[in-house]
């Protein structure tokens, strides 16, 4: 009785802890970063994560408990001598251990295309049109519909131990919808706004899209998510998402500094992508 007492203690103090921590918000969004809400995104990211954990948990504790009910009941006794009566097959067992991975895998599977699905809808018309190219180990902006630029550096230290000091910054007005316009100068990088819970590689010669729109104002940090060579640590960015009257004053700032026009694809480190033409080339 004892020895049964204290089997059962173990997830009834697991359940216990599980319940008192389960009204944190950090907690419920599964331990991914940001808050709720950062993008019209994000929810159904979240909501997908958190739904999977739970149902994997599921599994494994009604796996965890048929593996402890089988050891404890088929465990020898005292007194007994030699192994226990082995049974080769149950076919209604091995049938269940097949269809129900099955039917896990099917449903994983139709959820996440589901809301990829939904994540990758082009916007029709955005508000807001830019154009992001990475390059070792930096990112440049152009503002398409303003036709300003931002030509950005690789971040800049002041000494101190992951304390950045100079990284370029992306503008984008709360509650628009954005188009992001992605490509690469030389090799393949990856943008990851790591609060938006999303990123997407950026391939020499091929334009990828993303669509979002932002919806808490604040300042998110960014980086490239593929290896991309020997600084590719530092290949940080920010994310500034602001009223409309900011983003349109730093939109002047930039026409300002005389940085208008487009940064096209003569600043690109590849020269010899198929389609090129030779003849017209540098």
């Amino acid at each position: 009785m004892k020895n049964r007492s204290k089997w059962l203690a173990v997830p009834a103090a697991t359940g216990i802890v599980l319940l008192l921590t389960g009204c944190t918000d950090q907690l419920a969004r599964g331990f991914l970063p940001g808050v709720s809400g950062v993008t019209n995104h994000t929810d159904r990211i979240t909501g997908l994560w958190t739904t999977a954990w739970i149902i994997l948990w599921l599994v494994g504790i009604i796996a965890w408990a048929l593996m402890g009910w089988a050891i404890l009941v088929y465990r020898r006794r005292k007194g007994e001598t030699g192994i226990p009566a082995q049974l080769r097959y149950n076919n209604p067992i091995e049938v269940l251990f097949t269809v129900i991975p099955l039917i896990l895998v099917i449903g994983f599977f139709a959820f996440t295309a589901r809301d990829i699905a939904a994540i990758e809808q082009p916007t029709e018309n955005p508000d807001v049109v830019i154009q992001v190219i990475g390059k070792q180990w930096s990112w440049d902006f152009n503002y398409v519909d303003a036709n300003v630029y931002d030509s950005g550096i690789q971040a800049q230290f002041d000494g101190q131990s992951g304390v950045p000091e100079t990284l370029p910054a992306l503008y984008l007005p709360v509650g628009k919808t954005v188009q992001i316009d992605l490509s690469s100068r030389d090799v393949i990088h990856s943008f990851w706004v790591i609060d938006f819970l999303y990123k997407k590689d950026m391939f020499p010669g091929k334009t990828n899209h993303m669509y979002f729109t932002p919806q808490v104002e604040g300042t998110y940090m960014g980086k490239c998510a593929e290896l991309c060579g020997e600084y590719h640590s530092m290949m940080l960015f920010q994310v500034k998402v602001v009223s409309q009257a900011e983003y349109d004053t730093h939109l002047a700032s930039l026409a300002a500094k005389g940085q208008t026009g487009q940064l096209d694809t003569s600043l690109d480190r590849n020269q010899n992508l198929p389609g090129d033409d030779p003849e017209n080339r540098d």
